[in-house]
């Protein structure tokens, strides 16, 4: 609790006490004890209080026991009772679960004890209860269930108006926190599919260059052009993907079918027999997030197989059926190459092909590695 907000408190707490006392004071003097009780009663509710805003437990307790001195002294109902119903108040908006609870059993063992501490003193002095009084003593019940139960229900209300407000802004951070994590994963998946494809290929042609500058000047050139132009490529595609960084709303240009051509061109820049069969062919033009699904699980493959794959060729096959692609790479494993079963490649891998709601396996077949993908095509059209 702030330092303003308890010294608020307390003074409250401490002009109620002061007004309590000349009003209490001034209810009679043929009452047992007067000043002591009316000490006694006024600190007790004014400590109520002052300790709903610090602890609702507390401020309950501190109001049982007021109103415990007020019936033993005798003293009648009055507006000194006032943070009776605060605290019962305080106890269901802003007391713990027991507090809680404790505060709805008040209501009705308070409302019993009204009734009892008025009515006992008429069974003193006529020796019993009239139908009447009867009758008087039921509505005391209700009227007093009412009050201190009016009290507990709105702080309850307030209580569950509470809650509903942490719960929708709990939500809001969950489903911001869920979007920028979703964010985070996409760009890293698009940021490894460019640079590792682009590094694979830049490796491949300089170790190419190195081996061949001797022998074949004009190679290691044609080696370094490639190089220049992989480069450049990757720049670019890196340079989008910080654009879309720093501006979310911002959306570029996404690969297409149209760029296999290109990325086929670049894997067989770096010395890659790399066959490539597509049949049947697509007959309409696919959705977009097919192409970018189908061109990123290509390029991925196929930097897979440049860096880890052995000496043979490196077989594409693209199926184009009605209601979905089928992807199928292999290539050659190298001699004494365990392949991997995880990495960021094959997780984006599978990632990209689950969200067009299709499915992925990558995995060892003999002696080849092969990545086969089913994407469909109506549920994403």
């Amino acid at each position: 609790m702030s330092r303003p907000r308890l010294i608020v408190s307390v003074s409250v707490a401490g002009l109620f006490a002061v007004v309590a006392f000349f009003l209490e004071l001034s209810a009679g003097s043929d009452l047992a004890f007067n000043a002591l009780s009316t000490v006694l009663f006024v600190v007790a509710m004014a400590v109520s209080l002052a300790l709903t805003t610090v602890s609702p437990a507390l401020a309950l307790t501190a109001a049982w026991v007021g109103a415990i001195i007020q019936m033993a002294f005798g003293r009648d109902p009055s507006p000194t009772d006032l943070p009776v119903f605060i605290a019962l108040y305080a106890s269901a908006a802003y007391g713990g679960r027991r507090t809680f609870w404790a505060g709805f059993v008040s209501v009705f063992v308070g409302s019993a004890a009204i009734v009892v501490y008025l009515y006992a003193r008429v069974v003193g002095v006529t020796g019993g209860l009239a139908l009447a009084d009867v009758a008087t003593a039921v509505a005391v019940l209700v009227a007093a269930l009412f009050g201190l139960g009016l009290a507990w229900t709105i702080g309850a209300l307030v209580r569950a108006v509470i809650r509903g407000r942490e719960n929708r802004a709990a939500q809001v951070r969950a489903e911001s926190e869920a979007a920028a994590e979703q964010e985070r994963v996409r760009i890293a998946r698009d940021m490894h599919d460019v640079v590792a494809h682009s590094l694979a290929v830049v490796i491949a042609q300089a170790d190419g260059a190195r081996y061949a500058a001797a022998h074949d000047p004009d190679a290691a050139t044609a080696a370094l052009g490639t190089i220049s132009t992989t480069a450049r490529a990757a720049l670019s595609d890196v340079r989008l993907l910080l654009t879309q960084l720093r501006h979310s709303q911002t959306e570029g240009p996404q690969p297409t079918l149209a760029d296999l051509e290109t990325l086929y061109a670049q894997v067989r820049a770096a010395a890659v027999d790399l066959r490539v069969d597509v049949d049947p062919a697509p007959v309409a033009e696919p959705p977009a997030a097919v192409q970018l699904a189908v061109y990123r699980i290509l390029q991925e493959a196929l930097t897979n197989a440049l860096r880890h794959g052995g000496a043979g060729p490196v077989r594409v096959g693209l199926s184009w059926h009605p209601d979905r692609v089928e992807i199928d790479v292999r290539n050659a494993l190298a001699p004494g190459h365990r392949a991997a079963s995880g990495g960021h490649g094959l997780v984006g891998m599978g990632e990209r092909a689950a969200l067009v709601g299709g499915a992925l396996q990558a995995s060892p077949m003999g002696d080849e590695f092969a990545v086969i993908a089913t994407l469909p095509l109506r549920s994403v059209a």
